[in-house]
C-alpha cells in the first residue's frame, strides 16, 4: 500500500470554537422504518410517532440551528427513515433556505427511487449515505432483517450517483463482517464514494445482540483504516482514539517497528493485496480524522425533539421543545460536562491524547454505565499509568 504518512497533518480542526456552536447536527426527522436492523440503536417501529415534531416544529428547529451563524452546522436528516416524512423535501428546501447545508440517510426501502432523490436535490440537499454492512448478500441482508436488500442497495448506489448527490457509505462492522471490509473497499472504489463512514458497534438497542470487536481488534482495524484512506476518504465512528493513532503514526519514523501489525490486520492487509491487484486505483492525500465528537462540535436531536450529544448516548440534555438547541448546546450540563476532559476517569482522564480523542463516550456509557470512565475499546496504555 502506498505510504499512509502522505498527509498535510495528522488531525483537522474546526476553524470556529466547538464549545459556541457544532460542526454537525443530526435530526432523528422519524423513528419510522420499513427496516428491523439488527444493530439499529433506536429499535425502529413501523408507525411515526405522534409526538414526532411536526413541519412547523422542524422549521423552527432549523431557523434556530441557522441562527448559530457562520459557519452554520450541516444538518442530516436521519431515523428511522426519513424517507418516511411526506415533508422531507419541503423541510430539505427550507433548511437550504436558511444556509444551511442539508444532508439525508435513508434507509433502501422502495421508497428511494429516483424520483424521489431527484426531487430532494432539487430541494437543496447536498448529500446521501446509505448503508451496506456486508460484501455479500447474506450477510448484509442478515443486518437488515430483509431479504434482497443488497441487490437493492447496490443500485441504490448508483441512484444517488445519478442523481447528482454525493454519495457516502457507512458500515457498522462487528466480530462477525469485519473480514469481510477489504471487499466492501473494493465496492466503494467501484462506486466511487465521497466518504466511506466506518461506524464501530456500539452495543445499545438491537446491537446488544451482536459481538464488537475486541479493543485489540479494533486497533487493527483502525491502522488498516488509516492505510486505505490513501485510496477512499474514510471517517471512523465511535472510535475517537483514531485521531490518537493518527497522531502517533505521523510521528513515527517506524511505523512496523513502532506499530507491529496483529493477525488481524495481517488478514486485512493480504486480502486487501489481493483485491486491488490489477485494478486501477489513484491514491490522493489521505482524509485526516477531525476532532470532532459527542458534544464537541456534534449534537443529536431525535424525533420528539430531545437532545443528545450522540445519537448512541442516551443522556438527555434537554428538549428543544422547552429551550433553544442553541442554549442546549451551549449551556447545558451534560454538554459542558462531556467537553470538559479532565473530568475524565481511568485511562482516559491520565491519557496525553484526551484533548483530541477522549475515547467514545458512547462506548464507555454503554459497556460501563459511566459515562465519564475510560474507553475499553481502546487498547492504548498511556505512560502515566
Amino acid at each position: 500500500m502506498d505510504d499512509t504518512r502522505r498527509r498535510t497533518r495528522p488531525i483537522r480542526q474546526l476553524h470556529h470554537d466547538m464549545n459556541d456552536r457544532p460542526f454537525i447536527v443530526i435530526w432523528e426527522v422519524t423513528r419510522a422504518c420499513a427496516l428491523a436492523c439488527r444493530h439499529c440503536r433506536a429499535d425502529a417501529i413501523r408507525a411515526r410517532n405522534p409526538r414526532e415534531l411536526d413541519t412547523e416544529a422542524g422549521k423552527r428547529l432549523l431557523d434556530n440551528i441557522a441562527s448559530f451563524g457562520t459557519p452554520r452546522p450541516l444538518v442530516v436528516f436521519t431515523g428511522g427513515d426519513p424517507f418516511e416524512r411526506p415533508d422531507l423535501a419541503d423541510l430539505t428546501a427550507y433548511g437550504t433556505s436558511l444556509g444551511l447545508s442539508v444532508s439525508l440517510s435513508p434507509s433502501v426501502t422502495p421508497r428511494l427511487t429516483a424520483d424521489a432523490l431527484t426531487q430532494l436535490r432539487e430541494a437543496g440537499a447536498k448529500a446521501v449515505s446509505i448503508s451496506l454492512d456486508g460484501a455479500h448478500a447474506a450477510t448484509h441482508d442478515n443486518f437488515r432483517g430483509v431479504p434482497g436488500v443488497f441487490d437493492d442497495t447496490l443500485l441504490a448506489l448508483d441512484a444517488v450517483r445519478d442523481a447528482g448527490m454525493r454519495l457516502q457509505v457507512n458500515t457498522t462492522v462487528t466480530a462477525g463482517n469485519v473480514l469481510e471490509l477489504p471487499l466492501i473497499l473494493s465496492r466503494m472504489l467501484d462506486a466511487k464514494v465521497s466518504l466511506w463512514s466506518v461506524f464501530f458497534l456500539v452495543p445499545v438497542g438491537r446491537g446488544q445482540e451482536l459481538q464488537a470487536l475486541s479493543a485489540t481488534d479494533e486497533e487493527d482495524v483502525l491502522h488498516w483504516l488509516h492505510e486505505v484512506s490513501t485510496l477512499v476518504p474514510v471517517k471512523a465512528t465511535e472510535a475517537a482514539h483514531y485521531r490518537r493513532l493518527a497522531l502517533q503514526r505521523a510521528r513515527s519514523e517506524d511505523l512496523d517497528g513502532d506499530f507491529p501489525p496483529g493477525p488481524l490486520r495481517r488478514q486485512l492487509c493480504a486480502a486487501t493485496e489481493r483485491l486491488l491487484t490489477g485494478k486501477e486505483v489513484a491514491h490522493r492525500p489521505a482524509r485526516a480524522p477531525m476532532d470532532v465528537g459527542s458534544a464537541r462540535g456534534f449534537a443529536f436531536i431525535d424525533h420528539v425533539g430531545d437532545v443528545y450529544p450522540s445519537g448512541f448516548l442516551p443522556w438527555v440534555a434537554g428538549s428543544v421543545r422547552e429551550r433553544p438547541f442553541t442554549e442546549i448546546y451551549r449551556d447545558s450540563e451534560v454538554f459542558t460536562t462531556l467537553r470538559d476532559p479532565d473530568a475524565l476517569g481511568g485511562r482516559c482522564g491520565q491519557c496525553e491524547f484526551r484533548t483530541v480523542c477522549g475515547g467514545s463516550r458512547s462506548q464507555a456509557y454503554a459497556r460501563t454505565g459511566d459515562v465519564l470512565s475510560e474507553d475499553p475499546t481502546c487498547a492504548w496504555v498511556p505512560a502515566t499509568t
